[in-house]
Parts: structure tokens; C-alpha cells; sequence
């Protein structure tokens, strides 16, 4: 875990001890063009043996994460990633500053991980989930508290393609910041923190249960098979202090450029492909091919018609640099899909046309599938940027792109 205050100036050089190629990113980080850490878009592939030094000032405060962009399936999927926390200059009060990074492995019956990150089902249909679910690394264990005490709590998905929906029984969380960027401070939809593959959510938990007490965090987003994710355990001896810590007071916020709505431009994202999904073809290495010929590639999604091969490709949209822009996301598939956006933060403004409470701002959004999502920011940041499905095997399938800002 790196951990660095808002507005200094973070160097750290990648020593590439692989026996491929690999990168840095900085997800969720605002920073210039050829720190993100993208291959033959930002920079060159950092070759085994190679260094790269990674040199740039964080803007935001917040809770971030770093992972490679080099056969992300695997490299990830292996373990390859970190937590990155940006503090604030005026942090909240609390009693603990936790950072729980959430994972899950496929393990074969040795205890190995299974090294079948080309499996066709993964990438044509949901990704690949495993078998086991971790918590900083290893088995969840129990959270020891007080009575009284107050937590925060920045969790980060880094899995492949497993959803997680914390339910804190019995205990009211309050979502103070998401993807990084302060909210106002609220209870999560339905009781449960939703976090898709590269999502980041900080909570507020308040231990205001009686000494001696087990309370269950249950992992209930897929309902029918719901699961113990650890427990919550009260010391039973004398309390962090004698009554409840008072109101929770927003996060101050990080310096986004709010977008005009009214004057911005538009821009149409369509995503298609996947099993049970209607791809009749897509523009593949320049040229269209049928979909008989895409799943020999098991090149089986689509942004705009197109299904990327590489990163280094032409922009599917241009954004006029200091422009606001509103972009509808279109998903035509069945499943959902977490997007990303490098460089740049937006604010989510609706889901199946629905506005959304507090217009959160955001560098990944899922999208249910046959969902429709809008998103608005100000394209403020230069350069070409990706923008993918953080379901680690669409990206194998095809399931990447590239938006200039110029």
C-alpha cells in the first residue's frame, strides 16, 4: 500500500522482474498522459529487465489503486495490484483508518491458482470468478471493535469480475466518498455497499452495539447464494468512549471542474456482444468480420461496433478539450459491465433513466445489463485515454477503446 497526501508529488520506478512485458496504472488518478501507465498509448510496454519511473503530483485526495495494463487477465488475476491513499489535508475524525482490499482467486485443488485465464466461458460470458475470497490478501477474519468506536473503512474490488455487496448487520454505514471523490454522507441503496471489479467506496462505520457481540457482514449481491464475508466482534470489555461519536461531516471536495449540462455535447457509447447476445459482426483489425470469424479471435465484444485487438487503436469518440460532454452508455448485452474511464472523473447523472442521488462522481459505472447509464464531465485532461469494461476477460474478448480529448 502507498500512501501519499493530496497535492504531493509521488515517484515510484517499476522494476520489471517478470518474464513479460508489463505497466503501471494509476486507477482513478487524474494525472498527466504518460504516467497512466497504458501500453503503446501512453508509453512503451516496460520489457523484462526494464525500468520506467512513474513521476507525478496526485490532485485528488481519496482511495485509489494500482494494477498493470499488460495482460491485465493474469497479471491481476496473479495478485499484481495495490492500494493507493491519498490523504486528505483535513481528515475526518476517526478512531481507525482501515483500507480492506476485496478479491477473489480461482484455485485449483493444490491451493495453486488455476492459470486458465483464456477460458472462452470466462470472456464470453460473466468473467472470471474463483472459488475463494479474500480480504487483503487472505481468508476475512474477524473485525475486533469497541463499543462507540468509530471506523473508516475504503474498500477497493480489485477482483476480475466478481460483484460485492456488503450488508453490515445490524449497523448503520454511511457512504462518505465513492471511486475516490467525497459524496454527501448516506446510508447505501438497500443496506448493501455494491462494489463492481475496479469500483472503490470509503464508509463510515459506526460500532454502536453491545460489548460481547457478533454482528455478520454478508456478501448478499447475488442473492441466491449469499454469503458469510466475515463477522464484526465487540470486545466485551469497557467501551472506546462512553456515548456515540456525533454527526458525520462530508469530505471536502476534490477540485473537478463541474460539467454545464445544458450547453454540453453529446455522445452515444453502444455496447454489444457476448453469449446470448446479438453481435451479427464487428470491425476487427480494421476490416468488418462476421461473428463466425470474430469467435475464432474469441473477439466477441463490441464498443460502437468495434472490437479492439490492441490498445494502440483510432479514437471511437473525440472530446473538444475543455468542452462538457454527456455520454450515454448503451448496454445491448445481458450482462453488466463495470466501464472505466482513464484520466478523467464524471459524474453519473442517471441509470435506466432515472436520476441518481447525488450524482456521484465516478471513473468506473456499472451497467446492468440491457441498461442505459449517463454520465457527464468536463473533458479537462489531453491525450487519448481508454475506455474499457474493468470485467478483466472483456477486455480480452474485445471490450476496449480509446476517447481523445483534443
Amino acid at each position: 500500500m502507498l500512501r501519499v497526501k493530496q497535492g504531493e508529488r509521488l515517484q515510484v520506478l517499476l522494476e520489471n522482474d517478470l518474464d513479460q512485458p508489463t505497466t503501471v496504472h494509476w486507477h482513478g488518478l487524474r494525472i498527466p498522459h504518460a504516467m497512466d501507465g497504458v501500453p503503446e498509448v501512453t508509453q512503451a510496454p516496460v520489457q523484462p529487465g526494464e525500468t520506467f519511473l512513474y513521476d507525478f503530483t496526485v490532485p485528488d485526495a481519496g482511495t485509489y489503486w494500482y494494477h498493470p495494463h499488460v495482460n491485465s487477465s493474469e497479471q491481476i488475476g496473479r495478485g499484481l495490484h495495490g492500494a493507493l491513499i491519498v490523504e486528505e489535508h483535513s481528515p475526518p475524525d476517526v478512531d481507525r483508518d482501515l483500507v480492506w482490499v476485496l478479491d477473489d482467486w480461482r484455485l485449483k485443488r493444490d491451493g495453486t491458482i488455476s492459470d486458465d485465464f483464456n477460458r472462452g466461458m470466462d470472456i464470453s460470458h460473466g468473467g472470471r470468478t474463483g472459488n475463494f475470497v479474500t480480504l487483503n490478501g487472505r481468508a476475512p477474519e474477524p473485525l475486533q471493535v469497541r463499543k462507540n468506536e468509530r471506523i473508516r473503512l475504503r474498500l477497493i474490488n480489485v477482483a476480475n469480475a466478481r460483484l460485492f455487496g456488503l450488508n453490515f448487520e445490524n449497523h448503520d454505514v454511511q457512504v462518505i466518498a465513492l471511486d475516490g471523490q467525497p459524496v454527501t454522507p448516506h446510508a447505501p441503496q438497500n443496506g448493501m455497499v455494491l462494489l463492481a471489479p475496479g469500483q472503490r467506496a470509503d464508509i463510515i462505520l459506526d460500532c454502536t452495539a453491545e460489548p460481547g457481540s457478533s454482528h455478520r457482514i454478508i456478501d448478499a449481491v447475488y442473492q441466491d447464494e449469499a454469503t458469510l464475508f466475515q463477522n464484526i466482534v465487540y470486545d466485551a470489555g469497557a467501551p472506546k468512549r462512553k456515548t456515540p461519536r456525533g454527526p458525520i461531516m462530508p469530505l471536502a471536495p476534490n477540485p473537478l471542474v463541474e460539467p454545464s449540462l445544458h450547453d454540453a455535447e453529446h455522445h452515444t457509447i453502444t455496447i454489444s456482444g457476448g453469449a446470448m447476445g446479438s453481435l451479427q459482426g464487428a470491425v476487427y483489425k480494421g476490416k468488418y468480420r462476421p461473428i463466425d470469424e470474430l469467435v475464432q479471435d474469441m473477439r466477441i465484444w463490441a464498443l460502437n461496433g468495434v472490437a479492439a485487438h490492441t490498445t494502440n487503436m483510432a479514437p471511437m469518440l473525440t472530446f473538444a478539450k475543455g468542452k462538457s460532454h454527456i455520454v450515454t452508455i448503451q448496454n445491448d448485452t445481458v450482462f453488466p459491465h463495470p466501464m472505466h474511464l482513464h484520466g478523467h472523473s464524471f459524474r453519473i447523472l442517471s441509470q435506466d433513466a432515472k436520476p441518481v442521488p447525488h450524482t456521484p462522481w465516478a471513473d468506473t459505472v456499472l451497467v446492468a445489463g440491457r441498461g442505459v447509464v449517463q454520465i457527464a464531465l468536463v473533458a479537462d485532461n489531453p491525450g487519448d485515454w481508454l475506455f474499457h469494461c474493468h470485467v478483466l476477460s472483456h477486455v480480452q474478448g474485445g471490450m476496449s477503446s480509446v476517447i481523445r480529448v483534443a
